[in-house]
């Protein structure tokens, strides 16, 4: 679409175009569900935004919006992949989730077939919310300090007695396994939109809602691969490596 034509088309024609475009214009402050009307040179001025700046990043969404990236993560050394699991979540939390927090909130559904689930949505999505970042800290707090931990270990930086306390409390393998079990937390938000189901005269907002929670729980997918491919098996080897280290200078001393 030419730069001109973007200037003149409306809010809720853009956002319905792509539904992405409603991340990017929320990024800009602007919220496309109180814009619906207004075209995107009209919405610019009244926010003073510089309209060609929201236009390149309508183009060619940068990296706040884009998916990512394929890095060759299985030949990372198991703290470079812990950073990128904790950029990952800082992304969710600070981003990603307060953007379809507040979709959710501002949802009105304004249709039959969507009532019920503009209802559920606002009940269920904040506990979801909680739980998840819960979840998040306390991997972080718990499994990634004991990796860590093991890390250092494993170079010979340890405290003898606090690495055997550790050892004794953690089991990498039972953390792997637990942490399958409770890979599907998009369970119950998929049952109340009955798998993202749209009706052809679905409102614009259930598009955007829709949208975004399917590209997040895809991400979600690949951020539980990762961790259960490449992190826990790497982890559980360096875990391996430790105690047999721990252990064998413990009986010759």
């Amino acid at each position: 679409m030419e730069k001109e034509t973007l200037r003149r088309t409306r809010i809720a024609e853009l956002v319905d175009q792509d539904n992405l475009r409603a991340h990017i214009l929320y990024y800009f402050g602007i919220r496309f569900f109180d814009f619906p009307e207004h075209t995107l040179e009209q919405v610019c001025h009244e926010k003073g935004l510089v309209v060609d700046t929201v236009i390149r990043e309508l183009e060619s969404p940068g990296e706040n919006f884009k998916g990512s990236t394929d890095l060759p993560l299985m030949n990372y050394p198991v703290d470079l992949i812990m950073e990128y699991l904790k950029h990952a979540h800082f992304l969710f939390v600070k981003h990603k989730l307060p953007y379809i927090g507040r979709l959710v909130e501002s949802f009105k559904a304004n249709h039959k077939e969507y009532d019920s689930v503009e209802k559920d949505l606002k009940t269920l999505f904040p506990l979801f919310l909680e739980d998840f970042i819960h979840h998040i800290y306390e991997e972080e707090d718990t499994l990634f300090k004991y990796i860590r931990m093991l890390e250092k270990a494993s170079r010979g930086d340890y405290n003898p007695s606090r690495l055997y306390d550790m050892m004794e409390k953690h089991s990498l393998q039972k953390c792997a396994m637990e942490h399958e079990v409770h890979d599907d937390e998009m369970q119950g938000i998929r049952r109340i939109t009955k798998g993202y189901h749209i009706t052809p005269d679905a409102p614009l907002h259930v598009k955007v809602i829709y949208y975004e929670l399917i590209s997040f729980e895809k991400v979600l997918q690949d951020h539980a691969r990762i961790e259960n491919e490449i992190l826990f098996p790497k982890a559980m080897s360096l875990e391996s490596v430790v105690k047999k280290k721990f252990f064998d200078k413990a009986r010759f001393n």
